[in-house]
């Protein structure tokens, strides 16, 4: 299989595959697809082109068969491989790791908005600057504090769910973001940011993004090029 990735330090999307494979030793290729611009013309849209008619990345192809968005790519691989328990087995949890991972899926716009992904930067003034002025990117970490604490709560750790599960990769790029920004969280939470940092896949994923040394203007709202 062949995992079609972007930028390591913008690309929160790929991200999640990314980290949920390698964690769980579900062997891939890495096709990695540097932004240039999304214009329809740029460099990557049209190296995408014959993975995705999306024109998004991440995409896995298995055997020529292209799966694209990454909650269908974390379904598509926990049917092929039952084995790496991927989703929790209690039908309440799974239920419930699949409901907080189509939160993350389709909600969160201030806080994608406001807390890019930018692993290779260091923003709290700015993180302490917008959660002042921005009551929706407000709303959105406290919802994530929330979330995060009574899943802890319910599930001994490590994890959200115990062992690692998608619901870990998915809010990894979270993580990110709550470092970067230097957003101040309870203990509990705090903790679990350590543990997901720790991850081997989330060490190898920032070892990578950290050596990039790609500054794209339009994936820096909050900084200039040095």
């Amino acid at each position: 299989m062949q995992l079609v990735i972007g930028n390591k330090n913008y690309s929160s999307w790929s991200m999640r595959p990314w980290v949920l494979m390698k964690q769980t030793g579900i062997a891939f290729d890495e096709v990695k697809l540097p932004f240039d611009a999304f214009t329809p013309d740029s460099k990557f849209k049209t190296s995408l082109a014959p993975h995705s008619p999306a024109g998004k990345v991440p995409v896995l192809v298995d055997d020529g068969f292209s799966v694209w968005d990454s909650l269908a790519i974390a379904e598509y691989l926990a049917e092929k491989f039952p084995d790496k328990a991927l989703w929790p087995a209690d039908t309440q949890a799974r239920a419930r790791a699949r409901s907080v991972c189509a939160e993350m899926h389709a909600g969160f716009e201030a806080l994608r908005h406001h807390f890019g992904m930018n692993i290779e930067a260091a923003l709290p003034e700015v993180g302490e600057r917008l959660l002042r002025e921005q009551p929706a990117l407000r709303a959105d970490v406290d919802r994530i504090v929330q979330m995060w604490g009574e899943l802890l709560a319910s599930h001994p750790g490590p994890m959200l769910f115990g062992p690692f599960s998608v619901a870990d990769a998915f809010f990894a790029p979270v993580v990110t973001r709550l470092v970067t920004y230097g957003v101040p969280v309870p203990a509990a939470i705090a903790a679990y940011i350590e543990r997901v940092q720790a991850l081997p896949s989330v060490v190898e994923w920032t070892r990578d993004a950290l050596a990039e040394h790609e500054f794209l203007d339009f994936e820096e709202p909050h900084r200039s090029h040095r």
